[in-house]
């Protein structure tokens, strides 16, 4: 406390230095202002236009909301289908692509055209799509729109271009998968019945040709019924009626047999040559009660009859559980002879497939394994052991493991931390795994050329940490933290932890990271910070813990004469916070309240703990409750290892923490950090009125008029304003003067609260809106100019607020190492102060070459590595000083700020305004980053319209501009975060990362990254069934479709029936999207081979002649002979 009171001194004896800035310092965006702009700033700017086009990437994580399974066994490639229209196909690790339906339809069959590199997909708006995937952006070859009826199943027998769709009206329709057009073959629901059935049977839920005669169609009804159709005659060989609905149908490989699962949960086995009843009915999990009776059953979903050379057949099912039992989870039985096994799964089952070595379904199946889809996760189960054992996933699938509720990406990273993380995360792996190869294997992906480390870190609402690898367009997890183990375990529904957040104590809501230092910083919901060191040795720790009491009262009504009497920073008293260690008593507190001052909301571990190798907890900050009032979230964080300290704020103030000497060298109010230069006449706050607490967003508008009303608005109304979703975003009320909200963060429940917000916002955006509360928005330390009478640059720390202010705080940093351990860093007074349109968001500083400015760091040392005296431990630092790039010292540099509204450079330590851009008038910026792309610096913007925006720097130029989501939710908003090189992505679902680029010059190489999802392979061949089997009891002669199906045939189908849509994956799609030499090459390629064809096309045209020639001169040389020696008369 000795040493707080000497800082607070220090900064009372000096004046404040700093000048306001006019909000209008820029005539027209992104030109010079009437300040005198230097001959150093003279920067040669090299990016342009040319350089910028957005365009998704890939797309990592577990399809959201899945649908439809499919899988090729030939390609050994895997499809998932999602509800909002998307297909994600699958292969070796590498291989992921993502497509997406323009309709936006969910996706209810997939089916591939196995070894043809195309899929087939049948939409919830009864469309068929074609896709092909011969190249590395599947594009749709054909649509076909069905007018009037419903798709219900798809069956594409192998190696037939004829397609089977049946529909809810029990109507069998025949597709050409080659011309898309629907063939005037129509097996109708009244011919495959029979007359005297008085009822309809339903939708169609089952379509599959017999294996022993692909003439023979069978045709399973919904209400019961199965048909066996005999295709050639257009009759049905024999109906099945049966009293329990069916849900699928599946073939022993001779074809002797067929296995129905029921709504009863039953298993009936079926021969075709006598169908009066089933010669086999199983209740697999129902038991006999003590009555007698079974026991009642769910629905068997699915079930799959497959047979093997070595051993009984398989009997996989879905569903079929008992209902005596509550709570039972989702599982799938496996029956292989007498043994039955039962795998739970943590989700429902929405599909499965056994996966086999031969595609024809008339041979020896022999299954390997078993794909299940479920609802929020993929699991693979390897059927060639007993104990069948699941594989280990190579995709990220586990992204929502916990909900993600913040992000951060890190391009061209150190190239040691990857194989470090990876290598401390392994020892934490599961075990128990299948040993034998990931079965979908299928395509090709090479590392390409412009890779470099990449790192995705994400914060989940358990208060996980995870790292993620995500260099040359993968992800894989390298390392994962938990930050609850930090924390003693809160009681459920005790003491203050029960008042602040129940659901999720130790959500992280922020996370900083110096991949250079490792120094790792979280930020929680529950109004705490994490400090870690990495280590790779294990060790016996006391986590040091700080409390923070950072909170306002300003009761009084703040004018421009009062503010004259108050000093730049206040001394330790009723406006200014205290730090408190550990268990603290409140000094200095004005109010009898004071005695309802209580300790943080978690509780930090005190005993000595065994922390394993990797990132280990060095401190823990708390803030404390005051007066009875729970502590605000913070809103900002900056940390930095050069000079050990780490800054946070939130809507009452700032604190600096000194974090190796584990001390509190600043907490003020934001009103006391004004001082004199407070630029705001500050109204009346009512203490505590009416405190609320809420499980879901507290959304409000801008309109002033209706102060009251949006208090009264319900938490979950449909459409938040830009207020409740900075709210959101920042997990605090910023701007709410006489209410403290305690969110409590049930992410599952927030997503579907997070739809959409409105883009509208009051154009008064510097005012405070009747509201005192400033909240601390963002902060940056690095090397500046405090005051314009510098002219040495030192270290500094930029702070900004919810108004729009900026202000520059001085720092004194002991150099020496001993010193730096023991003497006390000093504030000094605050220096400049600038205003902007809305709530700054980004700090950067340039060179006067306009290069960007790294901030300092330390060099990454071992706290824990065994010592060495050859080596003293000393802290090694690294600096980029303004003036290291310039002939000459204290040439000053360049100071980007950029808000919601505007950005502006400054020149420093002049302050003067050189460049000012208003971003947007009708929206507002939702992050903004300066990023390095082609060896240069921009400003990218990403605002709440959904346009990504790129700015030229120094002279704000706007470089590109596209209206890329125009749908922009908060879990967009929320997880959005550019990087360097031209990358950004977000959180597309709950479950989902979209990783997206905004370089021309990766979009020019983004084909060569992404991995080949069709590869040349030759079709098995069909096995020899041997002379007996196919003389008695096979395909006793081949089955043309072509015959039947074809227009010659069956006709042309009624127009009305389906609609033909071309798609754009053909060769104006390939035209369109072919750009660059690659393109030019491409469409050479195409006119060759379209040359090519044309020339072979008449080689045969006039090979055809000759033919022709030849055969019209032999027929009039044997005339001629015949002719020869014949009288006149004997014509």
């Amino acid at each position: 406390m000795k040493k707080f009171r000497k800082v607070l001194d220090g900064l009372t004896t000096s004046s404040p230095g700093g000048t306001i800035g006019s909000p209008s310092c820029g005539s027209a965006a992104g030109t010079p202002t009437a300040a005198p702009t230097p001959r150093e700033i003279d920067v040669q700017e090299t990016l342009t236009s040319d350089n910028f086009q957005l365009c998704k990437t890939v797309r990592h994580g577990f399809p959201y909301q899945p649908t439809a399974l499919a899988f090729d066994p030939v390609q050994k490639i895997l499809a998932i289908g999602s509800r909002s229209g998307g297909v994600r196909i699958l292969g070796r690790p590498g291989v992921d692509c993502f497509c997406q339906h323009e309709s936006g339809a969910a996706v209810l069959h997939l089916q591939f055209l196995i070894n043809e590199g195309a899929l087939v997909t049948a939409c919830a708006d009864d469309t068929l799509h074609l896709w092909n995937l011969r190249q590395r952006r599947p594009a749709v070859l054909h649509s076909l729109k069905f007018n009037r009826e419903r798709i219900t199943f798809c069956h594409l027998p192998f190696q037939s271009k004829w397609l089977y769709v049946g529909t809810e009206r029990g109507n069998t329709h025949i597709v050409n998968i080659e011309s898309f057009i629907l063939s005037g073959y129509v097996i109708m629901w009244n011919k495959a019945i029979e007359l005297s059935t008085k009822t309809h049977p339903g939708p169609v839920v089952h379509l599959s040709d017999s294996p022993k005669d692909e003439g023979k169609l069978l045709i399973g009804f919904e209400a019961g019924t199965i048909v066996q159709w005999d295709l050639r005659a257009k009759k049905a060989d024999f109906r099945i009626y049966y009293d329990e609905a069916i849900h699928s149908v599946s073939w022993h490989h001779e074809g002797k047999q067929f296995m129905c699962s029921h709504s009863d949960g039953s298993l009936t086995l079926w021969n075709p040559r006598n169908t009066t009843k089933p010669f086999q009915v199983t209740f697999p999990h129902g038991k006999i009660q003590k009555d007698g009776r079974k026991e009642s059953c769910k629905p068997i979903l699915k079930v799959e009859y497959k047979t093997s050379r070595s051993s009984e057949p398989f009997i996989i099912f879905s569903g079929g559980l008992s209902y005596d039992k509550a709570g039972r989870r989702p599982a799938l039985t496996i029956m292989h002879g007498k043994a039955i096994t039962v795998l739970e799964m943590g989700y429902p089952i929405v599909e499965f497939m056994v996966l086999c070595e031969t595609p024809y379904n008339n041979e020896v199946q022999e299954p390997y394994t078993v794909v299940v889809l479920l609802e929020k996760d993929l699991i693979v189960v390897d059927l060639t052991q007993s104990s069948f054992p699941v594989f280990e996933n190579p995709y990220p699938m586990d992204i929502h493991e916990s909900p993600v509720t913040c992000t951060a990406y890190f391009a061209d990273c150190p190239p040691d931390i990857i194989p470090i993380l990876y290598s401390i995360g392994a020892k934490h792996k599961k075990t128990g795994y299948s040993h034998k190869e990931w079965p979908v294997g299928g395509g090709t992906w090479t590392l390409g050329s412009h890779t470099y480390p990449e790192i995705i870190i994400t914060g989940h609402a358990d208060g996980s940490i995870k790292f993620w690898d995500a260099s040359a367009f993968t992800l894989q997890m390298l390392y994962k933290l938990k930050t609850s183990k930090v924390f003693e375990k809160p009681k459920a529904g005790e003491g203050r932890s029960a008042e602040m957040v129940e659901e999720d104590p130790f959500a992280v809501q922020m996370v900083s990271w110096c991949p250079q230092s490792r120094i790792f910083c979280v930020v929680g919901i529950s109004a705490h910070i994490i400090l870690y060191r990495f280590s790779k040795y294990d060790a016996n720790t006391q986590i040091v813990s700080l409390e923070v009491r950072l909170q306002c009262e300003s009761e009084d009504v703040i004018t421009p004469s009062e503010n004259e009497n108050y000093p730049c920073f206040s001394e330790q008293g009723s406006h200014s916070p205290q730090p408190h260690h550990q268990h603290p008593v409140s000094p200095g507190s004005r109010t009898p309240e004071g005695a309802k001052d209580r300790g943080p909301c978690l509780k930090v571990k005190e005993r000595v703990v065994r922390v394993p190798p990797g990132y280990q907890s060095d401190l823990v900050i708390q803030l404390l409750w005051v007066d009875g009032e729970p502590p605000q979230q913070i809103t900002s964080l900056d940390i930095n290892s050069a000079y050990g300290l780490l800054a946070f704020g939130n809507c009452n103030g700032l604190a600096v923490v000194d974090y190796l000497q584990k001390t509190v060298i600043l907490c003020m109010s934001t009103v006391d950090l004004y001082g004199a230069t407070d630029p705001y006449q500050r109204l009346t706050r009512s203490p505590r009125r009416n405190r609320q607490s809420t499980s879901g967003l507290t959304e409000l508008n801008d309109n002033q008029q209706s102060v009251d009303m949006e208090r009264s608005k319900s938490p979950t109304s449909g459409h938040a304003s830009r207020r409740a979703m900075l709210q959101q975003l920042h997990g605090v009320t910023m701007y709410s003067h006489d209410e403290h909200h305690t969110t409590s963060y049930c992410w599952n429940e927030r997503e579907s609260r997070e739809n959409s917000f409105s883009r509208s916002r009051s154009s008064s955006v510097s005012s405070i809106d009747r509201d005192t509360k400033e909240a601390i928005t963002t902060l940056q330390f690095g090397e500046s100019y405090g005051r314009k009478s510098d002219v040495l640059p030192t270290p500094c720390l930029w702070v900004g607020t919810s108004l729009g202010m900026v202000l520059l705080i001085p720092l004194s940093i002991p150099t020496d190492h001993e010193e730096r351990m023991e003497e006390a860093v000093t504030v000094g007074p605050s220096g400049a102060v600038q205003m902007l349109k809305g709530s700054i968001l980004r700090f950067a500083f340039l060179d006067c070459m306009g290069a960007l400015i790294q901030s300092p760091y330390e060099v990454w040392r071992d706290l824990n590595a065994p010592e060495d005296p050859d080596r003293p431990r000393r802290r090694k630092l690294v600096h980029f000083s303004p003036s290291s790039s310039q002939d000459a010292n204290g040439d000053g540099h360049l100071a980007v700020v950029c808000s919601e509204r505007q950005a502006k450079v400054f020149l420093m330590p002049s302050q003067a305004c050189l460049f000012v851009h208003n971003i947007t008038e009708s929206s507002f910026v939702l992050r903004a980053d300066v990023v390095s792309v082609c060896n240069s610096v921009c400003l990218a913007c990403f605002c709440a319209n959904g346009h990504v925006m790129t700015l030229s720097l120094p002279s704000l130029r706007p470089l590109m501009d596209v209206n890329y989501l125009p749908l922009t939710d908060m879990r967009i908003a929320r997880t959005f975060c550019f990087t360097n090189g031209g990358q950004a992505l977000y959180l597309s679902s709950p479950t989902e990362i979209q990783r997206i680029t905004y370089s021309q010059e990766m979009c020019d190489n983004l084909q060569e990254m992404l991995g080949e999802l069709f590869t040349p392979i030759e079709t098995p061949e069909a096995q020899n069934r041997g002379f007996l089997k196919g003389f008695f009891g096979g395909n006793a002669h081949a089955f043309d479709r072509e015959e039947l199906f074809g227009e010659a045939a069956a006709g042309k189908a009624s127009r009305s029936l389906a609609q033909h849509i071309p798609g754009q994956g053909g060769v104006e799609g390939m035209k369109m999207a072919a750009g660059g030499a690659v393109g030019e090459l491409a469409r050479a390629r195409i006119a060759l081979d379209e040359r090519g064809q044309r020339l072979g096309e008449l080689e045969e045209r006039t090979a055809l002649m000759m033919t022709s020639a030849e055969s019209f001169s032999k027929h009039a040389h044997e005339l001629m002979l015949k002719c020869k020696d014949k009288k006149w008369y004997q014509f």
